[in-house]
C-alpha cells in the first residue's frame, strides 16, 4: 500500500481520493480504556487501509495502567482479533490485514504515568521532541482526551503548563475532547472558560462520533445539492419532524457514569441536536468549517425556551424495567451494577420543541431516544402536510395516506419515501407505497466506526464536523429548563416502560395531543 512507503512523495493521493494527513504524532490520554481499544485504534487501522496516514505518523498512548509498549500493542492486537471473531461492535472486518496492522503497531509507544503528575507531562514532552527529530512528526501534535470528563480541564491545563499546546508558524497543536462537555449550562460555560485559558478556539475539537457517519453528513448533501428537496423543506410543506435514536443496549456496566448523567444529558445536547441542526439549518454560503458551524449554531440558538410548566408538559422521561430485548431477558435499570435501588435517573427521553425561525415557525420537532428499546434505529422522519382529499369523496378513501421522507442514519443507512398510489382495480382505492435508496446498494461502504473521518479531519485542521463553544452552550441552554423542572419534580412512576418496548405510554400521549403519532420502530 502506497501510504506505507510514501517516504518520497508527500503529495500523493490515496485510493480514497484524498491526500494523506500531514506528519504528526497523536497522543491518546487514557490509552488503556475501552474507547481506545474499541473505536480509536480500529479507526486508525481503517485509515491505514485507506492510506490516509503519513509515513511519519506516530501514536503515543498514555495511561496510569502499568504496561510496557509491547504489552499495550499486544492488548490492542488481541482486541482486534476478538472483533473479527465475534463480529460485534462498531468495528467490522472479516480479517485483519497483517501488513496494515504491523505498519500501525510499529509506530506505537506507551507512556505509563498519572495524568495528575506534572512529571509525566515533562516525560511526554521529551518523547515527542525525540519523535520530531527521529520520526519527522514536525512538531504537530494531536492530543485525544479519552478520559473521564472531570479530567478534561486539569489535563489541558497541565499540557499547557508543559508547553505542549503552544503553536508556531510551522507546527500545530490540537486537542480532541469527548462528550459529555459539561453536565448543564453552568458547567459547560465553566469548562469552556477553563480550557480557553490554555487553548485558542481553533485548537479545540469537541467530537461527536455520530457526525462521522456518512449518512449524517449526507443530510446536508441531500438538502443542498438537490433542487427537488430544498424548495419544500419548510413550514409550507412540512407538518412535523421526528428524530429518533433507539438503542437495544442497556447501561452496559456504566452505572456510575449513567447515574450522574441520564438519557437527556447523554444524548440530547450533542447527538440529537446535531441531527436537528443538520435537518433544520439554513444553507451556508460555503462548506467551509466556520460557515457551516455558524448556521448550525443559529438553529440551536433559535430553539424556543421553555417555562417550567412547558417543560413538564412537553418533555417525557422514562426508565426501563425488566423485559425481553431481541429475544433475551434483561433486568431492570435499578438492578444494574452501581445503580441506586430507587434511582430516578431516566433511560428514555422524548420531548417536543419549536424553532423560532421563518422557515420552521409552527412546525413541531419531536426528539426521542432511549435504552433497551425494541429496535436499534436512528432516523430523521419528515412528515409532509396532508393533501386535500375532497376530490376523493364517494370513493373508498376516507383519508389520504401520509407522505414521509425517512433519513436512516443507522443501521441500514439510506433514504425512504412513502406516498399514496392507486391500487389496481376498477375503483379508486389508495395504498401506501415506498421508494427506497440504500447506501450499500449504490456505494461501496468501507468499514467505519464513525471516527475515521473525524480523526482525519483533526489532522488536516477541518473543524466542520466539530462543535464550537457557542453551539455547545446553546444546546445546554435549550435543555436546561427540562433539567431544572425534572430536578424539582422527581418521577413517581419509575420504572414506567418494559425493556424491549418503544418507551412509556406518556411518550405516545405527547404526540397524540397534536394529532400525531410516533413512527414504529419495528
Amino acid at each position: 500500500m502506497e501510504a506505507m512507503t510514501l517516504e518520497k512523495d508527500q503529495t500523493a493521493v490515496a485510493p480514497c481520493g484524498v491526500a494523506p494527513a500531514p506528519p504528526c504524532a497523536m497522543v491518546i490520554l487514557g490509552a488503556a480504556g475501552d474507547l481506545t481499544k474499541r473505536l480509536l485504534v480500529p479507526a486508525l487501522y481503517d485509515l491505514v487501509l485507506e492510506e490516509r496516514l503519513p509515513p511519519q505518523f506516530r501514536l503515543v498512548g498514555v495511561a496510569v495502567t502499568p504496561l510496557t509498549t509491547a504489552d499495550w500493542k499486544q492488548s490492542l492486537t488481541d482486541m482486534m482479533r476478538q472483533f473479527v471473531a465475534e463480529d460485534d461492535g462498531e468495528f467490522h472486518a472479516d480479517h485483519i490485514d497483517e501488513k496494515a496492522w504491523r505498519w500501525l503497531t510499529e509506530r506505537m509507544t506507551y507512556v505509563q504515568g498519572d495524568l495528575n503528575d506534572p512529571e509525566m507531562y515533562r516525560r511526554l514532552r521529551d518523547l515527542l521532541s525525540d519523535l520530531d527529530k527521529n520520526a519527522g512528526t514536525a512538531g504537530n501534535y494531536l492530543f485525544y482526551l479519552a478520559v473521564p470528563d472531570r479530567l478534561f480541564g486539569p489535563a489541558i491545563g497541565r499540557l499547557g503548563a508543559a508547553g505542549l499546546l503552544q503553536e508556531g508558524k510551522d507546527h500545530w497543536r490540537r486537542v480532541v475532547i469527548e462528550k459529555p462537555f459539561g453536565h448543564d449550562l453552568e458547567s459547560a460555560r465553566a469548562l469552556n472558560a477553563q480550557i480557553l485559558k490554555a487553548l485558542k478556539e481553533h485548537q479545540i475539537y469537541r467530537i461527536d462520533h455520530f457526525l462521522g457517519k456518512e449518512t449524517v453528513q449526507n443530510v446536508m448533501a441531500l438538502r443542498f445539492a438537490n433542487g427537488l428537496f430544498e424548495p419544500i423543506w419548510n413550514r409550507e410543506h412540512i407538518d412535523h419532524i421526528q428524530i429518533t435514536a433507539g438503542e437495544t443496549v442497556g447501561v452496559e456496566g456504566r452505572g456510575k457514569f449513567y447515574e450522574k448523567t441520564g438519557a437527556l444529558r447523554d444524548m440530547v445536547p450533542n447527538h440529537m441536536f446535531q441531527l436537528l441542526a443538520m435537518t433544520a439549518m439554513e444553507p451556508p454560503i460555503s462548506f467551509e468549517a466556520e460557515a457551516v458551524r455558524a448556521k448550525k449554531a443559529e438553529v440551536i440558538e433559535a430553539i424556543r425556551p421553555m417555562t417550567e410548566e412547558e417543560a413538564l408538559r412537553n418533555a417525557v422521561r422514562g426508565q426501563y424495567g425488566t423485559g425481553t430485548v431481541l429475544g433475551r431477558r434483561v433486568k431492570a435499570y435499578r438492578e444494574e451494577p452501581d445503580v441506586a435501588p430507587h434511582s430516578t435517573t431516566e433511560t428514555f427521553v422524548a420531548f417536543k420543541l419549536n424553532i423560532d425561525t421563518w422557515r420552521w415557525a409552527g412546525v413541531p420537532f419531536y426528539i426521542r431516544t432511549g435504552k433497551y428499546m425494541s429496535r436499534r434505529r436512528t432516523e430523521i422522519a419528515i412528515r409532509f402536510h396532508q393533501a386535500p382529499f375532497s376530490i376523493f369523496r364517494g370513493t373508498d378513501v376516507e383519508r389520504l395516506h401520509s407522505n414521509w421522507m425517512i433519513l436512516r442514519i443507522q443501521p441500514d443507512e439510506g433514504i425512504g419515501l412513502e406516498f399514496a398510489a392507486k391500487r389496481p382495480g376498477p375503483t379508486v382505492t389508495l395504498g401506501n407505497v415506498s421508494m427506497d435508496f440504500a447506501y450499500k446498494n449504490y456505494f461501496k461502504l468501507a468499514p467505519n466506526t464513525g471516527y475515521e473521518t473525524l480523526l482525519y479531519d483533526c489532522m488536516i485542521g477541518d473543524a466542520t464536523l466539530f462543535q464550537r463553544a457557542d453551539n455547545i452552550e446553546a444546546g445546554w441552554r435549550a435543555v436546561q429548563p427540562i433539567l431544572d423542572a425534572w430536578a424539582k419534580n422527581p418521577p413517581k412512576d419509575f420504572p414506567n416502560y418494559s425493556a424491549g418496548t418503544s418507551g412509556p405510554a406518556t411518550a405516545n400521549e405527547l404526540l397524540a395531543r397534536n394529532g400525531h403519532g410516533w413512527r414504529g420502530l419495528d
